[in-house]
């Protein structure tokens, strides 16, 4: 990857400051929203003696990723195809290749500083414990990281427009939203809709980092499906995806 591109994306990526707050700033605000209810902060038997405050903590950390997948990778990336940077780089050293990676670097460390800031604010502000199992967190926030991206990368594939992308990522953004537990956490599900969302990449996301942040290492069956829809999605885009 060409390390100028990437500077350069860096750069771009701070002064978009919609990008920042939906990506960086708004799951934590979300959090500090919802545990601020007094209800939020105390213990519910039917989430298994937590509060809803220490659920909601994973659900506000892929809320970042998936507003990075659904919304700000499609937009720059269809952006950039629309306005023809793509097809004037296929002409110069830098292939459009560095510049899809370094886009996705950007996304997704962006998406993964959030997951820190609300882990940060759930512990300082509602004293969330921290995940019992970070090697296992890590892992799984990794692949949910991997999956989002990926499913980005199908969306600026679909899209001719960025109007397109917008469009597309909406339609996306809230089924997303859903499986990840944002109105119905998934361990407070009924049980068969519960084990549909789970074949999803955020639902069984959502049930991964909630199994890690209690204390056991992910069920394999969450990660197989996380790593399967990342390989699905990521075969889909290079299918799809035209630089022009």
């Amino acid at each position: 990857m060409n390390t100028a591109v990437l500077r350069t994306e860096f750069r771009l990526l701070r002064r978009e400051p919609a990008t920042i707050f939906w990506i960086f700033l708004f799951p934590s605000l979300l959090l500090a929203i919802l545990g601020s209810i007094p209800s939020f902060r105390h213990a519910d038997a039917s989430m298994g003696g937590l509060r809803p405050v220490d659920v909601y903590v994973p659900i506000a950390v892929l809320i970042a990723l998936i507003m990075s997948g659904a919304q700000g990778l499609p937009q720059v990336l269809t952006g950039y195809r629309e306005r023809g940077i793509l097809r004037r780089m296929s002409v110069t050293p830098v292939r459009p290749s560095a510049l899809l990676a370094a886009q996705m670097l950007v996304q997704g460390v962006a998406a993964l500083a959030s997951a820190v800031l609300a882990l940060v604010v759930g512990r300082a502000a509602f004293g969330v414990t921290l995940p019992r199992q970070p090697a296992g967190y890590l892992l799984a926030l990794l692949l949910a990281a991997a999956s989002a991206l990926a499913l980005g990368s199908v969306v600026s594939a679909l899209s001719r427009t960025t109007k397109v992308a917008g469009a597309i990522g909406s339609m996306v953004l809230f089924p997303m939203m859903f499986s990840a537990g944002v109105w119905i956490p998934v361990r407070s599900m009924p049980h068969a809709l519960a084990r549909v969302v789970q074949l999803t990449p955020f639902g069984a996301a959502a049930r991964a980092l909630d199994q890690a942040a209690s204390g056991d290492w992910p069920a394999w069956g969450h990660l197989g499906v996380l790593a399967a829809w990342t390989v699905l999605l990521t075969g889909a885009a290079a299918r799809w995806f035209r630089w022009e």
